[in-house]
């Protein structure tokens, strides 16, 4: 049996990446598109050879589709989602679930309430890269984890800057759209959960409108575990990495914040150097194979909804704790308020 897909969203990220990770999917199909203007949804409909194109959600719900990958700005996630939920309709959703995690906290419960499937689109902890970390860690291969390092600090190019840089409204920021992702993955190599964070952000040149374009973060973790992270918009010439320091050895990963594929693991013990071997496959189809399983009723999405509860409650408490001047305690039950 087919699973039939509705975007949500006439996206970038849907057409360079989620469009063919369905159809990567032996029982995956894309039904309809939706976007705000009709004319975008015709042309993207055409261009990505979709039968139904719609310019309203009830449109788009009313169809014959089963689930809905939603990818519009921020702030339209919450009723959409719940919308699609209340339709019956299993629902993938871009990060951040929300703009707050209590209404991300939302989403899950009528979800569950109605027993359809709920996944955050955090692509990082698909790739082979992070897997092979974890596995590593989980393994005992570094020992007991003391320290972590992430670097994401990237240059957010012209055709996505719009909204990101510019609409507080819209969950711009990239708070929002980094920070959140590196919590997501701190957890997910780890395999521990954050309990304090303190941030600064800074205006490089790129924001406006009170936004942020860089943040350094500092994260405190369930095992006494710290970590630092570094996300920005505004670095043209950095390179992405993650490091993880054990007391009998680290993992020094490159090139692995990234939508693709790529980049490589090294694992630095007393026995000297040794490249770890990971899968190169698409990280979004890979993704796409869990949420179909998860539909079947064979495991779960490999990011759920209260994985992005987690990752918004710490984009919260990052934004909260700049804005104070102090650490913050990181809380998903209660929001960054703890």
């Amino acid at each position: 049996m087919s699973v039939r897909w509705g975007l949500i969203g006439a996206s970038t990220i849907a057409r360079q990446f989620m469009i063919n990770a369905i159809r990567a999917q032996a029982d995956g199909e894309i039904t309809a598109v939706m976007s705000s203007s009709q004319e975008r949804a015709a042309s993207y409909a055409q261009e990505n050879n979709i039968p139904l194109a719609v310019s309203t959600l009830d449109a788009l719900l009313g169809a014959d589709i089963d689930a809905v990958y939603i990818s519009t700005t921020n702030e339209l996630h919450l009723e959409q989602a719940l919308a699609a939920i209340k339709a019956g309709k299993h629902v993938l959703c871009e990060k951040p679930l929300a703009l707050t995690s209590a209404d991300a906290r939302k989403m899950v419960a009528a979800a569950k309430a109605a027993g359809v499937v709920l996944g955050t689109n955090h692509h990082l902890r698909n790739a082979g890269a992070h897997r092979a970390m974890h596995e590593a860690i989980a393994a005992g291969r570094i020992g007991k984890p003391v320290a972590a390092r992430v670097f994401h600090s990237v240059y957010l190019p012209e055709s996505l800057q719009g909204w990101r840089i510019s609409k507080p409204e819209a969950g711009g920021g990239v708070v929002l759209d980094i920070t959140v992702h590196d919590a997501d993955t701190l957890r997910f190599v780890l395999g521990d959960d954050p309990v304090e964070i303190s941030a600064f952000t800074q205006s490089a040149g790129m924001a406006n409108s009170g936004l942020e374009d860089g943040a350094m973060c500092i994260w405190r973790f369930k095992s006494g575990v710290i970590a630092q992270s570094h996300e920005g918009f505004t670095t043209k010439f950095a390179g992405t990495g993650f490091e993880v320091h054990g007391s009998e050895g680290s993992l020094f990963a490159s090139n692995v914040m990234t939508q693709k594929p790529v980049g490589s693991v090294l694992l630095r013990t007393a026995q000297g150097e040794q490249e770890l071997s990971f899968d190169r496959e698409d990280l979004y189809t890979r993704s796409l194979r869990q949420f179909h399983a998860a539909i079947r009723g064979e495991g779960q999405p490999s990011a759920t909804g209260e994985d992005g509860v987690w990752s918004l409650t710490s984009a919260e408490a990052a934004l909260q704790s700049a804005k104070l001047g102090k650490a913050v305690a990181i809380d998903p039950k209660l929001g960054s308020a703890a």
